[in-house]
């Protein structure tokens, strides 16, 4: 069995060989984070991993601990960066380093593979997941403290109709592992692929 940053090696690589079949125009186009474009999204996810932990700790302390704020920050910092130099940095960080690999390379799976959908959804470029990587992500995602599921997922069970995956307890959600992952990560545009009794519930917390 992989080890999970092994795990997130090959999402990256997955992530790296998608975005490298990328026109101009697609680097351009809006994702699923709202007011980002797919160019921004690649950035965010490349802006923790060369940050030393003092400079981690300064971002955020600027930012008074907030994600959403240090998120901005790091994102800002890269706004000079096109898309072949990102694919440059993401070919050199293959193997994740710097904050993604706290909870032993979960944030750097999970974050990753959000964000890849993230861009592939709009773009429709689905792709299917391997199980081996969805389901260590599902499980980090309910807990993962900068996806704040907690919240949206409580008094469900959520329930994957295309792998060996269930959690939680309450009114059910079925669909694919790829949309409840999505849905969990606040991503409103998934739960239109999701069903059961629970569904009104969870489309309600998504806003």
């Amino acid at each position: 069995m992989l080890s999970v940053k092994a795990l997130a090696r090959d999402e990256r690589a997955s992530l790296a060989e998608f975005l490298a079949t990328l026109t101009p125009a697609e680097w351009d186009y809006p994702s699923l984070c709202e007011g980002w474009s797919v160019r921004d999204v690649v950035a965010h996810h490349l802006s923790y991993d060369e940050l030393t932990v003092p400079a981690m700790l300064g971002r955020f302390a600027r930012n008074l601990g907030r994600f959403d704020r240090a998120n901005a920050d790091g994102l800002a910092a890269m706004s000079g960066v096109g898309p072949e130099q990102l694919l440059e940095l993401l070919d050199g960080h293959l193997t994740p380093s710097g904050l993604p690999t706290a909870f032993g390379s979960r944030i750097a799976l999970l974050d990753c593979m959000v964000h890849q959908q993230d861009i592939r959804r709009p773009l429709g470029r689905p792709r299917e997941i391997p199980a081996e990587r969805l389901i260590p992500a599902l499980n980090f995602a309910r807990m993962a403290p900068p996806i704040g599921a907690r919240g949206r997922i409580k008094g469900l069970r959520l329930v994957a109709d295309d792998i060996d995956w269930a959690a939680g307890r309450g009114s059910e959600v079925t669909g694919t592992g790829e949309a409840i992952l999505l849905a969990m990560a606040g991503r409103r545009d998934a739960a239109s692929a999701l069903s059961g009794p629970g569904v009104a519930t969870l489309r309600e917390r998504l806003g």
